[in-house]
């Protein structure tokens, strides 16, 4: 509602879903996909339905800056030419200076994901949501050690519909399966902490999780990197994540104990 979400529209959203799922996952012989038919199993009106259905598709494309940027930051974090010893991301001059200078610039960081934008417009874009920034010595250093999207904007509302849709296709999946769940759907919950044990907790499993991520981010990036895309064989997509959500489960004032 903040978002200025009202219920009318959140209510359409549901009927396109519900007629979604009906064509799509339920009434699989396409003979049977028929107005009447899709009203009675969802019971939304016909009327209804032919308007849905004559609406164009939904496109479950990332945004260009999410695409571009995420790709960036995941191959600066992951790969051994743009991280020290430690694994971590290296601060990186802004051009290489002639061949013979081995170290690795950003202007190769971006050309190692894209040669259709210029390194310098990629640069600004980065500048401007906070995601580099320029160190006393002229070299780009990346800010946080994952792509974080700047709140409200377009590549924050994809992850959340993206994020939201697999966690929740994730569970279904496992609630409908007849025999060994087939996602991994696992948490480590406790209350009845003080607040000082849920802040530390909740710091010790952002640092946790960001490990883990990076872990996961660098070996998806030396499988990618080791097979080359083969047609059909390169459709499949995965979807690795965390969270970390703490509240205050303490009665309102003035409530009763």
């Amino acid at each position: 509602m903040r978002s200025g979400l009202t219920f009318p529209v959140l209510a359409d959203a549901l009927r396109g879903l519900f007629v979604e799922v009906a064509v799509n996952d339920i009434l699989t012989d396409p003979k049977t996909r028929t107005d009447s038919r899709i009203s009675l199993l969802t019971g939304v009106h016909r009327k209804e339905i032919k308007r849905l259905r004559e609406m164009p598709a939904d496109t479950a494309d990332a945004p260009d800056v999410v695409t571009l940027a995420s790709q960036i930051v995941a191959r600066w974090v992951g790969s051994t030419a743009f991280t020290d010893e430690e694994r971590h991301p290296r601060p990186l001059p802004r051009v290489s200076h002639g061949a013979a200078d081995a170290t690795p610039s950003f202007d190769a960081l971006v050309e190692s994901v894209t040669t259709d934008i210029r390194p310098r417009a990629v640069l600004d874009d980065l500048l401007s949501h906070g995601v580099v920034y320029m160190d006393a010595e002229d070299r780009v250093q990346l800010n946080v050690e994952a792509f974080i999207p700047r709140p409200g904007g377009e590549e924050q509302l994809f992850y959340f519909a993206r994020n939201l849709h697999d966690h929740v296709a994730a569970a279904v999946a496992n609630i409908s399966a007849a025999g060994v769940p087939p996602f991994l759907d696992r948490s480590v919950h406790y209350d009845r902490l003080t607040a000082s044990q849920a802040q530390a907790l909740d710091a010790y499993a952002r640092a946790a999780a960001m490990r883990v991520l990076l872990d996961v981010n660098r070996r998806a990036l030396e499988l990618t990197e080791s097979t080359p895309e083969t047609g059909m064989a390169s459709q499949h997509r995965i979807n690795f994540g965390v969270y970390v959500f703490d509240e205050d489960e303490c009665p309102a004032a003035g409530a009763a104990s």
